[in-house]
Protein backbone atom coordinates (compact mmCIF):
# COMPACT_ATOMS: atom_id res chain seq x y z
CA UNK A 1 0.00 0.00 0.00
CA UNK A 2 2.67 2.50 0.64
CA UNK A 3 4.38 1.76 -2.39
CA UNK A 4 1.53 2.69 -4.31
CA UNK A 5 2.01 6.49 -2.84
CA UNK A 6 3.35 9.31 -3.82
CA UNK A 7 4.04 13.19 -2.16
CA UNK A 8 4.52 15.85 -4.82
CA UNK A 9 6.29 18.92 -3.88
CA UNK A 10 5.14 22.12 -5.92
CA UNK A 11 7.61 24.52 -7.02
CA UNK A 12 10.03 23.97 -3.27
CA UNK A 13 12.29 27.51 -3.40
CA UNK A 14 14.26 25.61 -0.41
CA UNK A 15 16.57 22.88 -1.70
CA UNK A 16 16.68 21.85 2.40
CA UNK A 17 13.17 20.86 2.77
CA UNK A 18 13.10 18.58 -0.28
CA UNK A 19 15.97 16.87 1.92
CA UNK A 20 14.04 17.33 5.59
CA UNK A 21 10.56 15.93 3.41
CA UNK A 22 12.34 13.36 2.04
CA UNK A 23 13.48 12.13 5.30
CA UNK A 24 10.01 12.65 6.95
CA UNK A 25 9.03 10.30 4.25
CA UNK A 26 10.97 7.61 4.93
CA UNK A 27 10.36 7.93 8.80
CA UNK A 28 7.09 6.42 7.48
CA UNK A 29 8.11 3.78 4.89
CA UNK A 30 7.28 6.64 1.56
CA UNK A 31 9.26 6.62 -0.78
CA UNK A 32 8.24 7.75 -4.24
CA UNK A 33 8.93 11.40 -4.25
CA UNK A 34 7.97 13.85 -6.84
CA UNK A 35 9.28 17.76 -7.90
CA UNK A 36 7.03 19.79 -9.59
CA UNK A 37 9.46 22.72 -11.02
CA UNK A 38 11.73 22.98 -8.40
CA UNK A 39 13.29 26.44 -8.13
CA UNK A 40 17.18 24.92 -6.87
CA UNK A 41 17.29 21.54 -7.18
CA UNK A 42 19.81 19.53 -7.55
CA UNK A 43 21.27 20.86 -4.65
CA UNK A 44 24.06 19.82 -2.28
CA UNK A 45 21.53 21.10 0.89
CA UNK A 46 18.57 18.76 -0.30
CA UNK A 47 21.16 15.89 0.38
CA UNK A 48 22.24 16.78 3.29
CA UNK A 49 19.23 17.89 4.88
CA UNK A 50 17.73 14.51 3.99
CA UNK A 51 20.50 12.33 6.20
CA UNK A 52 19.59 8.70 5.70
CA UNK A 53 17.20 9.49 3.01
CA UNK A 54 19.31 10.32 -0.03
CA UNK A 55 18.09 7.86 -1.68
CA UNK A 56 14.82 9.22 -1.75
CA UNK A 57 16.05 12.50 -3.07
CA UNK A 58 18.69 11.38 -5.47
CA UNK A 59 15.63 9.19 -7.35
CA UNK A 60 12.91 11.86 -6.81
CA UNK A 61 11.09 12.20 -10.50
CA UNK A 62 11.02 16.18 -11.65
CA UNK A 63 8.10 17.38 -13.45
CA UNK A 64 7.07 20.68 -15.12
CA UNK A 65 3.82 20.67 -14.21
CA UNK A 66 1.68 19.09 -11.62
CA UNK A 67 -0.53 17.37 -14.26
CA UNK A 68 2.51 15.55 -15.01
CA UNK A 69 3.08 14.61 -11.77
CA UNK A 70 -0.14 13.08 -11.00
CA UNK A 71 -1.21 11.77 -14.73
CA UNK A 72 -1.04 8.41 -13.46
CA UNK A 73 -2.92 8.24 -10.04
CA UNK A 74 -6.56 7.71 -9.06
CA UNK A 75 -6.88 9.73 -6.59
CA UNK A 76 -5.50 13.23 -5.21
CA UNK A 77 -5.37 14.84 -2.28
CA UNK A 78 -4.43 18.15 -2.20
CA UNK A 79 -3.09 19.95 1.22
CA UNK A 80 -3.80 23.70 2.63
CA UNK A 81 -4.44 25.56 5.84
CA UNK A 82 -6.76 27.44 4.38
CA UNK A 83 -10.67 26.13 3.42
CA UNK A 84 -11.10 27.24 -0.30
CA UNK A 85 -14.54 27.62 -1.63
CA UNK A 86 -13.95 24.60 -4.58
CA UNK A 87 -16.60 22.13 -2.86
CA UNK A 88 -13.87 19.29 -2.58
CA UNK A 89 -14.43 17.07 0.49
CA UNK A 90 -12.67 17.94 3.13
CA UNK A 91 -10.58 15.83 5.78
CA UNK A 92 -8.31 16.08 8.72
CA UNK A 93 -4.90 14.94 8.59
CA UNK A 94 -5.84 11.36 10.34
CA UNK A 95 -8.78 10.76 7.62
CA UNK A 96 -6.36 11.39 5.07
CA UNK A 97 -4.21 8.85 6.44
CA UNK A 98 -7.26 6.15 6.51
CA UNK A 99 -8.64 7.24 2.86
CA UNK A 100 -4.85 7.43 1.31
CA UNK A 101 -4.39 3.99 2.43
CA UNK A 102 -7.52 2.00 1.65
CA UNK A 103 -7.20 4.06 -1.52
CA UNK A 104 -3.44 2.71 -2.43
CA UNK A 105 -5.14 -1.02 -2.34
CA UNK A 106 -5.66 -0.58 -6.15
CA UNK A 107 -3.98 2.21 -7.52
CA UNK A 108 -1.62 5.10 -6.93
CA UNK A 109 -2.61 7.88 -4.59
CA UNK A 110 -0.79 11.72 -4.48
CA UNK A 111 -0.38 13.69 -1.87
CA UNK A 112 0.32 17.49 -3.51
CA UNK A 113 1.94 19.75 -0.98
CA UNK A 114 2.10 23.69 -2.07
CA UNK A 115 5.07 26.54 -1.90
CA UNK A 116 6.28 27.41 1.15
CA UNK A 117 4.88 30.79 1.07
CA UNK A 118 1.64 30.54 -0.90
CA UNK A 119 0.94 26.47 -0.71
CA UNK A 120 -0.89 25.27 -4.07
CA UNK A 121 -2.44 27.66 -6.35
CA UNK A 122 -6.30 27.67 -6.85
CA UNK A 123 -6.04 25.64 -10.24
CA UNK A 124 -3.59 22.98 -8.47
CA UNK A 125 -6.47 22.43 -5.91
CA UNK A 126 -9.06 22.11 -9.06
CA UNK A 127 -6.90 18.71 -9.99
CA UNK A 128 -7.32 17.03 -7.15
CA UNK A 129 -10.06 14.89 -5.20
CA UNK A 130 -10.08 15.85 -1.69
CA UNK A 131 -8.50 18.28 0.08
CA UNK A 132 -6.74 17.73 3.55
CA UNK A 133 -5.69 20.02 6.31
CA UNK A 134 -3.74 19.76 9.53
CA UNK A 135 -5.58 20.53 13.05
CA UNK A 136 -3.63 23.49 14.80
CA UNK A 137 -4.01 26.11 16.85
CA UNK A 138 -6.31 29.03 14.70
CA UNK A 139 -3.72 31.76 16.05
CA UNK A 140 -1.22 30.08 13.72
CA UNK A 141 -2.39 27.40 12.12
CA UNK A 142 0.71 26.89 8.99
CA UNK A 143 2.92 24.46 9.47
CA UNK A 144 6.43 24.56 7.67
CA UNK A 145 6.66 22.15 4.39
CA UNK A 146 8.77 19.46 6.34
CA UNK A 147 6.22 19.05 9.26
CA UNK A 148 3.58 19.18 6.70
CA UNK A 149 4.78 16.38 5.16
CA UNK A 150 6.23 14.82 8.24
CA UNK A 151 1.89 15.02 10.02
CA UNK A 152 0.66 13.53 7.03
CA UNK A 153 2.92 10.58 6.28
CA UNK A 154 2.64 9.94 9.99
CA UNK A 155 -1.48 9.27 9.56
CA UNK A 156 -0.93 7.36 6.40
CA UNK A 157 2.05 5.10 8.47
CA UNK A 158 -0.45 4.87 11.25
CA UNK A 159 -3.39 3.77 9.33
CA UNK A 160 -1.56 1.15 7.27
CA UNK A 161 -0.25 -0.67 10.68
CA UNK A 162 -3.94 -0.68 11.48
CA UNK A 163 -4.85 -2.14 7.83
CA UNK A 164 -2.00 -4.42 8.47
CA UNK A 165 -3.10 -6.16 11.90
CA UNK A 166 -6.91 -6.55 10.72
CA UNK A 167 -7.25 -10.35 10.35
CA UNK A 168 -8.34 -11.67 6.63
CA UNK A 169 -11.61 -13.21 6.45
CA UNK A 170 -12.32 -15.33 3.15
CA UNK A 171 -15.30 -14.36 1.26
CA UNK A 172 -16.13 -10.93 2.96
CA UNK A 173 -13.81 -8.91 0.93
CA UNK A 174 -16.06 -6.52 -0.86
CA UNK A 175 -15.23 -6.25 -5.09
CA UNK A 176 -12.61 -3.43 -4.87
CA UNK A 177 -13.79 -0.80 -7.53
CA UNK A 178 -11.56 0.30 -10.28
CA UNK A 179 -11.11 4.40 -11.07
CA UNK A 180 -9.34 6.35 -14.30
CA UNK A 181 -6.04 8.19 -13.34
CA UNK A 182 -6.02 11.62 -13.92
CA UNK A 183 -4.95 11.37 -17.47
CA UNK A 184 -8.09 9.25 -18.48
CA UNK A 185 -10.04 12.22 -16.57
CA UNK A 186 -8.77 14.79 -18.23
CA UNK A 187 -9.49 12.96 -21.97
CA UNK A 188 -13.25 12.93 -20.82
CA UNK A 189 -13.04 16.41 -19.76
CA UNK A 190 -11.31 17.41 -23.40
CA UNK A 191 -14.12 15.37 -24.76
CA UNK A 192 -16.86 16.46 -23.37
CA UNK A 193 -15.68 20.43 -23.53
CA UNK A 194 -15.86 19.79 -27.40
CA UNK A 195 -18.96 18.37 -27.46
CA UNK A 196 -20.54 21.31 -25.42
CA UNK A 197 -18.89 23.05 -27.98
CA UNK A 198 -20.08 21.35 -30.87
CA UNK A 199 -23.55 21.08 -29.94
CA UNK A 200 -23.21 25.21 -28.79
CA UNK A 201 -23.80 24.57 -25.19
CA UNK A 202 -20.51 26.10 -24.87
CA UNK A 203 -19.27 28.88 -26.59
CA UNK A 204 -15.34 28.62 -27.31
CA UNK A 205 -14.69 32.64 -27.49
CA UNK A 206 -16.40 32.88 -24.12
CA UNK A 207 -16.28 29.38 -22.21
CA UNK A 208 -16.96 31.50 -18.87
CA UNK A 209 -16.74 28.83 -15.32
CA UNK A 210 -18.74 25.91 -17.00
CA UNK A 211 -16.30 23.38 -17.70
CA UNK A 212 -14.50 24.80 -14.05
CA UNK A 213 -18.12 23.72 -12.35
CA UNK A 214 -18.28 20.42 -14.30
CA UNK A 215 -14.66 19.53 -13.23
CA UNK A 216 -15.40 19.93 -10.16
CA UNK A 217 -18.32 18.05 -10.30
CA UNK A 218 -16.99 15.09 -11.69
CA UNK A 219 -14.06 15.39 -9.33
CA UNK A 220 -16.31 15.12 -6.48
CA UNK A 221 -18.28 12.16 -8.07
CA UNK A 222 -15.49 10.07 -8.86
CA UNK A 223 -16.91 8.22 -11.73
CA UNK A 224 -15.61 4.22 -11.51
CA UNK A 225 -13.59 3.38 -15.00
CA UNK A 226 -16.53 1.64 -16.27
CA UNK A 227 -19.32 4.35 -15.83
CA UNK A 228 -16.48 7.07 -17.46
CA UNK A 229 -16.61 4.77 -20.28
CA UNK A 230 -20.58 4.84 -20.46
CA UNK A 231 -20.17 8.98 -20.61
CA UNK A 232 -17.92 8.74 -23.41
CA UNK A 233 -20.10 6.22 -24.93
CA UNK A 234 -22.51 9.30 -24.16
CA UNK A 235 -20.70 11.60 -25.88
CA UNK A 236 -19.57 9.72 -29.10
CA UNK A 237 -23.11 9.13 -29.35
CA UNK A 238 -24.18 12.80 -29.04
CA UNK A 239 -21.09 13.72 -31.41
CA UNK A 240 -22.75 11.38 -33.96
CA UNK A 241 -26.55 12.67 -33.90
CA UNK A 242 -25.08 16.44 -34.25
CA UNK A 243 -23.44 15.52 -37.12
CA UNK A 244 -26.07 13.86 -38.49
CA UNK A 245 -28.36 16.72 -38.52
CA UNK A 246 -25.26 18.92 -39.69
CA UNK A 247 -25.20 17.06 -42.85
CA UNK A 248 -29.05 16.92 -43.30
CA UNK A 249 -29.14 20.66 -43.07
Amino acid sequence: MLSNIRVVLINTFHPGNIGSAARAMKNMGIRNLYLVDPQDFPNEQALTMAAGAKDIVEHAVITSTLSEAIADCSFVIGTSARDRTHSLPQMNARECGERAIKESQSHPVALVFGRETMGLHNDELQQCNAHTYITAHPNYPVLNLAAAVQTICYEIYMAHQLESEQPYKPGNTPKEKTYPNTQQMEYFYQHLETTLQNIGFLIKQHPGNTMLKLKRLFNRARPERQELSILRGVLSSIDKLSEQIKKDN
